[in-house]
């Protein structure tokens, strides 16, 4: 949880203050000269659709700095890639690409074990999937989107993760916002995370069913919110809820924080209230051997009613599953519109998928897998290690391969992108409306496919980019090489 500091609060809300001052004074200034000279392409009777205080935000705050966001790349998102420069001609209300290219270090993707990039075991079988199946099924999976690649798949996540059966769905984001809907309904209670990912804030918005947040990741307010809800019942009518799902995830995409899993399927069974995890960006990152948050905190997978993932992090692909008992996925097979309705997985993003896992768990004949998990944890721990040891405010939990690095203050998101990126080094921003207001950040993510010299250069520059724009909030360690008591992962 993040403790934000007085000073920083006041400062961050005052200059946030003075760009809303200055956005509405630009914004009385526009409708003053708008009534003076009426734009021609404004419809009669039509309110307009993209002016407004919903808009304000946008036009004020974000277009200032939008060449921080959406960067274009022009290769595989591998540990080094090429970003696409642009310019604006116009304030940067819009941009334009131009033809050059910056060769930059990879610190945003999500490319976790570096099976984004060409891969020796993938690739080929990935290629040869084309040629059979070509790039779409060009139909859903009850009527002619069901390859033996598909079925392949399904059976090799349900024994991966350690569940029954498993189902497959063309998009991550789809695979939370379609499928809670279909679980639950009017009458029932979800409890969710206070900082759960949207997905799971829409589809749960979306089932009809109440909805109650616990504090982030605290097992002791779940209790008390469960107690509570459970003694009251259902609103007006206080009969008992006809059923109650608890939804988590492994590692939290903008703390870089792991669940408390274990405390809180403790106090999921006391009070018979049913868990469902999601594992986007800890399935394959985390656990001896990639099998998520439940191997790396000990915990039973069958203690776990509905597992959720992606293969859009670890895996190198696109897509989700939801892993369960043969029961659950039998009946979201007949009813989730996600699987009914939507265009299947494309047969090589599944290959691409079958053979990932196959290499982490050995089954390509190699040791490549056990090697990349190692180097995972090794280079995301001593990252993380490094920018404590120089004084940056670092969100997240060891393991984690995600490290949020809090900035706060609008002017320095900006600043910090800017100039990462000026010196070749490409990070992820985040403002809001993905975090708070006041708790703007930029979040890095690490790979097995970066090497101890990228590690060791990505310090370097941060740290000096840290010093320029101020974001070290705690006193720094007297400096030292580091290289020293690093060896090289071979």
């Amino acid at each position: 949880m993040v403790r934000l500091p007085y000073t920083t609060a006041l400062t961050t809300l005052f200059s946030y203050g003075l760009l809303f001052v200055f956005g509405q004074l630009r914004d009385f200034f526009r409708k003053l000269l708008g009534w003076i000279r009426k734009p021609k392409d404004q419809l009669k009777g039509y309110a307009p659709i993209c002016l407004g205080l919903e808009d304000f935000y946008v036009r004020r705050l974000y277009l200032r700095i939008q060449d921080c966001f959406g960067r274009p790349i022009a290769s595989a998102p591998d540990s080094w890639f090429d970003v696409v420069e642009r310019y604006s001609n116009d304030n940067n209300k819009t941009l334009q690409r131009s033809e050059k290219t910056s060769r930059c270090l990879n610190l945003g993707s999500y490319n976790y074990l570096g099976f984004a990039a060409a891969d020796e075991y993938c690739t080929p079988r990935v290629i040869q999937s084309l040629k059979e199946y070509s790039a779409s099924t060009c139909s859903t999976r009850v009527e002619g989107g069901t390859t033996k690649l598909h079925v392949e798949l399904e059976e090799l996540v349900a024994r991966f993760v350690g569940k029954e059966a498993a189902i497959l769905f063309g998009m991550g984001y789809v695979t939370n916002s379609a499928l809670i809907p279909c679980l639950i309904g009017k009458g029932g209670l979800i409890i969710s995370d206070s900082l759960n990912h949207n997905s799971i804030v829409n589809g749960a918005r979306g089932s009809g069913a109440t909805v109650r947040v616990f504090q982030h990741n605290t097992p002791s307010h779940l209790e008390e919110v469960l107690r509570e809800q459970i003694a009251e019942g259902q609103p007006r009518t206080h009969r008992p809820w006809k059923k109650i799902i608890v939804i988590v995830e492994g590692i939290y995409s903008m703390e870089g924080e792991l669940c408390k899993l274990p405390e809180i399927i403790a106090v999921c069974k006391k009070y018979k209230a049913y868990t469902y995890l999601d594992e986007a960006h800890s399935i394959g990152a985390v656990g001896k051997s990639g099998r998520g948050v439940c191997e790396l905190l000990g915990v039973d997978p069958a203690d776990v009613d509905i597992m959720m993932g992606t293969f859009t992090k670890s895996f190198g692909s696109c897509g989700g599953y939801i892993a369960a008992s043969k029961e659950i996925i039998q009946y979201l097979k007949y009813s989730c519109p996600a699987h009914l309705y939507a265009t299947s997985m494309s047969p090589p993003a599944v290959q691409q998928v079958i053979s990932a896992i196959k290499v982490i768990l050995g089954e390509d004949g190699s040791s490549r897998g056990a090697q990349k998990l190692a180097r995972i944890r090794e280079n995301s721990n001593f990252f993380r290690s490094e920018l404590h040891k120089m004084g940056f405010e670092v969100l997240g939990d060891n393991d984690s391969p995600v490290m949020p690095i809090m900035l706060y203050n609008p002017a320095k998101i900006p600043a910090f992108s800017r100039e990462c990126l000026r010196q070749n080094v490409a990070v992820v921003t985040v403002a809001f409306p993905a975090t708070p207001l006041l708790l703007a950040r930029a979040r890095i993510c690490i790979s097995a496919s970066h090497t101890r010299e990228d590690l060791i250069k990505a310090l370097e520059v941060i740290s000096k980019v840290g010093d320029l724009i101020g974001v070290k909030y705690f006193p720094a360690e007297p400096p030292k090489h580091l290289n020293q008591g690093h060896n090289k992962l071979e």
